[in-house]
Parts: C-alpha cells; sequence; structure tokens
C-alpha cells in the first residue's frame, strides 16, 4: 500500500549493511542459532510490539518464529503461525486470480478495463495487463504513510472508481510505472465480473483453500484465532492500536491476512506450478517494458530482479499498523518473511541484512571450493614478499613459473620502491577467498597513511604464489 514500494525493495536488495550505535552486530552468516538471537536483540533494541519471521530453504520451513507481543492489552506473545495483516503482498495473490481467469479462458490479461468499466477514464486504452504493471495512469488513492480522514470512513466500489479512476490519468498508459493501489481495487471487480463470485470467495476457493494456508484469510481476521494487532505512535510517542482502514479501502490491493509461514508456502507454491501453468507463471514475472523502451523491474503483483545472477521475486507491505517483505529465490526454493505489527519502526534495514545474508548462503553453496592451501595465510603471504620486494629480491622459490618469469628484477625492485615509500601499513583486511583455475584466489587490502593499495593473489594447492599484482585504491 503505501510505504513508497519502490524505495524499500532498492533498500532491501541494495542498502549496505551498516551498524548503528546500540544495534546487535549481524550475524557473519545465516546460522539460524545467531539469526534467532540477533531477531530478539534487534526487536528489544529497536522497539518493536511484535515480528514474526520465516525461512525456507530448499523448499522446507526451516524456521518460523514470532517475538514481542501480537498483543499489548492482552500481553500476548508473537506466535510462529500468527497470522499479520500483509498490505500489498495481496496484490501477486490478486494477479494469481486474474491469470487463473486466464487459463479457464474467461478473460485475457490484455482485454481492455472497458469491457468490464467502459465509463473509466480511457479505459479502451488501458489493459489489465497495464492495471497489474502499475503502468495505467490511474491515480494511487493511497500515496501517504497515515490513515487520513478520508479511509476512516467506509467508501464503495462504484464511489471509489468514479473518484480515482474517472479523473485526469497522470501519464499516458503504459509510458510510466506509477505504484497504484487504484488499478487493484480495479483488478479485484474484474475478477469478480469475470468468475461470478465476490473476489474473496474466488480467492479462498481457488488458492488459499487448495494450497493449505490455513492461517490466512482475505477481509477480516475475525476467524483467524490469534490474529496481531496492529500498533502506531507519532514521534517516539508510546505504542498504541491503529485504527483500520474502513470497508472499500483495500481489498483486492491489500486486504490480506497470512503467516509467515503460509506466505513462504505460497512462494514455493506459485514458483514450482502448483498454482497455475509454467506459460503463465512467466507472464505473471516478465517484468514490463514501457512504450518508452525502458524495462520496469515490476511485473505483476512483484518485484522482480536479478542479485548476483539470481532472479528474486520480492514485494513489501503496509497498511495501518502493519508492515511486511516477502523475498523469494525461486531457483534455490529458498525464501524469507518478515512481519511486523510496528508501522513506526522500520524493519526494512533487517530485513534486507538478513536476505543478503540468506541470498550469500545459498551463492556459497553454489561456488566451487577454494583449494586448501599449504604454508602461511594470505595476510602473511602478501606482507612476506611486501617486504622481499622492498629489499629488492624476492625467494623464487616461493613462486609459480610463470609469474617468477613476469616478476622480473626491474620490477621487483622499482615495485618495491614506490610500495616501500608508502610506509609500513596501518591495517591489512583479507577478502573473501574464491576458486579459479583450481587456485585460491583472494584481495587483501593494505591500508597506509595516505593511501590503499589491493593486493591480488593467487596461489595453488602447494603454498606457491602464481599471481600478485597490487593495485591503487
Amino acid at each position: 500500500m503505501p510505504r513508497s514500494f519502490i524505495a524499500l525493495i532498492l533498500a532491501v536488495l541494495l542498502a549496505p549493511t551498516v551498524v548503528a550505535q546500540g544495534s546487535p552486530a549481524l550475524p557473519a552468516s545465516f546460522d539460524l542459532k545467531a539469526v534467532d538471537e540477533y531477531l530478539a536483540a534487534e526487536v528489544k533494541a529497536k522497539g518493536f510490539v511484535g515480528l514474526s519471521v520465516a525461512v525456507m530453504r530448499d523448499g522446507q520451513i526451516v524456521f518460523a518464529k514470532g517475538y514481542g507481543r501480537r498483543s499489548i492489552e492482552k500481553n500476548l506473545p508473537v506466535e510462529p503461525d500468527t497470522s499479520f495483516a500483509v498490505g500489498s503482498i495481496t496484490k501477486q495473490f490478486t494477479c494469481a486470480c486474474v491469470f487463473l481467469l486466464a487459463e479457464q479462458g474467461k478473460l485475457s490479461i490484455d482485454d481492455p478495463v472497458a469491457k468490464y468499466y467502459p465509463h473509466l477514464t480511457r479505459a479502451k486504452d488501458i489493459t489489465i495487463r497495464d492495471l497489474m504493471n502499475h503502468t495505467s495512469g490511474y491515480p494511487d488513492y493511497y500515496p501517504l504513510d497515515f490513515l487520513d480522514r478520508r479511509m476512516l470512513k467506509p467508501i464503495a466500489f462504484d464511489t471509489m472508481l468514479k473518484d480515482y479512476a474517472g479523473g485526469k490519468l497522470d501519464f499516458d498508459p503504459g509510458s510510466r510505472f506509477s505504484y497504484s493501489n487504484t488499478g487493484y481495487i480495479i483488478l479485484g471487480g474484474i475478477v469478480e465480473k469475470a468468475s461470478g463470485e465476490p473476489f474473496g470467495t474466488f480467492l479462498t476457493k481457488n488458492i488459499l483453500g487448495p494450497q493449505r494456508l490455513t492461517h490466512s484469510r482475505y477481509g477480516s481476521a475475525k476467524e483467524l484465532p490469534g490474529a496481531a494487532t496492529g500498533y502506531t505512535a507519532f514521534a517516539l510517542g508510546d505504542p498504541e492500536p491503529a485504527p483500520p482502514e474502513a470497508d472499500g479501502w483495500i481489498d483486492a490491493a491489500g486486504g490480506l491476512w497470512a503467516s509467515a509461514s503460509d506466505l513462504l508456502k505460497w512462494d514455493l507454491a506459485l514458483t514450482t506450478g502448483k498454482v497455475m501453468p509454467p506459460p503463465y507463471f512467466k507472464g505473471m514475472t516478465t517484468p514490463r517494458v514501457l512504450t518508452t523502451g525502458k524495462v520496469s523491474n515490476y511485473a505483476c503483483g512483484l518485484s522482480v530482479s536479478t542479485v548476483d545472477g539470481d532472479i528474486v521475486l520480492q514485494h513489501t507491505g503496509g497498511v495501518s499498523g502493519f508492515v511486511s517483505g516477502n523475498s523469494f529465490i525461486p531457483r534455490a526454493k529458498t525464501g524469507l518473511v518478515v512481519l511486523s505489527n510496528t508501522e513506526h519502526v522500520s524493519a526494512t534495514k533487517l530485513r534486507g541484512d538478513l536476505f543478503r545474508l540468506l541470498l550469500k548462503d545459498v551463492q556459497a553453496k553454489d561456488a566451487a571450493p577454494v583449494p586448501k592451501v599449504a604454508g602461511v595465510g594470505p595476510k602473511e603471504a602478501v606482507l612476506s614478499v611486501l617486504k622481499q620486494m622492498a629489499d629488492g629480491t624476492v625467494d623464487r622459490t616461493q613462486l609459480g613459473e610463470e609469474f617468477s618469469v613476469y616478476l622480473t628484477d626491474d620490477r621487483v625492485k622499482a615495485g618495491g620502491a614506490r610500495l616501500k615509500a608508502l610506509g609500513e601499513p596501518e591495517k591489512v583486511d583479507v577478502g573473501t577467498a574464491h576458486e579459479r583455475g583450481g587456485m585460491a584466489v583472494v584481495d587483501v587490502t593494505l591500508t597506509y597513511k595516505a593511501t590503499k593499495v589491493r593486493a591480488s593473489l593467487y596461489r595453488t594447492p602447494d603454498g606457491k604464489i602464481q599471481q600478485l599484482l597490487f593495485y591503487g585504491e
């Protein structure tokens, strides 16, 4: 819903890991015990009312735990299956309903909106695909991060369409991406017209029920035992129950309640063909090419990114009192869901840090094993050669044949003199080793008073240096 969707997606994937004063240290790897301790400390340090986190690895849920309270007033804890309002994560479910109807031959995703709502602005020029891709141009009715006076009162569906899809467009259809909840309200109505059923009924019969998402409901949490209460606060004040959006305001754009584990089950089902056949899933996850030629990273209810070679499907959500995040790596059947009932405390950094750790762990298992190298470690090896070069000669028995030929006496003397002039390094940092060509490869950063030098070290298992090159900062 609100909370700057694109900014959040980019933050989750790209934000640097910075430890703020007083924050618990992020684990060095995705060790579940360490992650559990980190989350517990984060909840306490940041003031989350409640948090629910679930992790899937290789198609199995390996971690599901609640932290803090789902209700302050009743002093009830967040449990592994506590349900939260997940806001705009609903959108991928809405799009799945549309694709299921397309599979059944009841609509086409390239149908014009005019087929269903001919009175809407430029309804002949805007398609169902445009609504799903956020490229329709219809203004967003919910761009703010707080509930304004409009949303405290119920709104009729027809009034919503008249007020937000019956006036001037923000841009020419298909020419831009601009996040619009309005389009998803219209999609909910199209699902109802094409299916002949209320949206919630179609969703439950075709997705929530068949996929056994037993802790998920659309529209209301009344039938969900132990659902969380959403909280808000202003200017560092104490948390207080957040009033929900009135009827008609979020619906197919953000009306789903779910547990963290249910969302991971959904991710797995969606990406493994259990929800729809592959051609329809491909259509749902193909980013939009705009009329300008630019490619949006948003497909249908999902952000689609490539991170270090892996496709990542992701979406965040935010409705009154709740924030959520769902990230999944289809290739590895691995994902992370973080749900919070604390809208006034950002979970963006926490989600981003944990997801990067998870992705790093996944990709490390794909990498070729780093050969074990005999002799000293990379830091000691680099400093030893550095000292030898500073003295004007090197022990060539420690070098591979080709590197020994390359490292002529003239290079040793000239390079050694330049490096010696920098003084002694004040700090030496060793990077993460990886394999290349049967060698252990690692970068060692030398920090001097006036500059930094990167040493690129390649060694074979026998300990011989096959490459040691120095680069400026």
